[in-house]
């Protein structure tokens, strides 16, 4: 099926376009990092803060699909993607577009299997995972500033900051992430 060839792709999709990189990422790279972080993040919820709603293994699966729509519509810029409302808005319906787009490739019997993993319900403790993701993804961002920064790159000093203030605030709201 077409869905599990597009998912291939992956590897050719370049994260951080608009900055110089010492090492390039690509979104399938940032996709594992981002599960083994978000898996993480989901255990220390449920076994150090008792969130015994979580589900790890869910969680990582929903960090390995969170930017698979990228697949069709390429890594949009942070810059360009949260200039502004209007383009936010927009560019999140570009994502349900690129993700429909995906499942409709799969055969109709699993389908459903995989709209679970694209689509958060609204039960609280799915939004708590996709929250948990999201935290891994930022993680995930911040890893690679440091990474870069590291390798004598500080072109990635003012995305640190940013990202690093971003993560501080999930610390805030999220005792895991701390």
């Amino acid at each position: 099926y077409s869905f599990y060839a597009y998912l291939s792709r992956m590897r050719y999709i370049t994260r951080w376009g608009l900055m110089r990189n010492s090492v390039s990422e690509n979104i399938q790279e940032h996709s594992h990092q981002v599960a083994v972080l978000a898996h993480a993040l989901a255990l220390i919820s449920r076994e150090l803060f008792d969130n015994k709603t979580i589900d790890p293994d869910r969680c990582a699966t929903a960090a390995l699909f969170h930017d698979a729509g990228e697949i069709i519509t390429g890594d949009m810029p942070t810059p360009v993607k949260y200039y502004n409302s209007e383009i936010q808005e927009a560019y999140k319906d570009v994502e349900k577009i690129a993700e429909y787009k995906l499942l409709n490739e799969l055969p109709q019997d699993i389908r459903a299997a995989y709209e679970s993993i694209f689509k958060a319900s609204d039960d609280e403790s799915e939004q708590y995972m996709r929250r948990l993701v999201k935290a891994a993804d930022k993680i995930s961002a911040l890893i690679k500033c440091i990474e870069e920064e590291k390798s004598g790159n500080s072109e990635f000093h003012t995305a640190y900051k940013t990202i690093h203030a971003s993560v501080e605030t999930m610390m805030d709201e999220m005792p895991e992430v701390k």
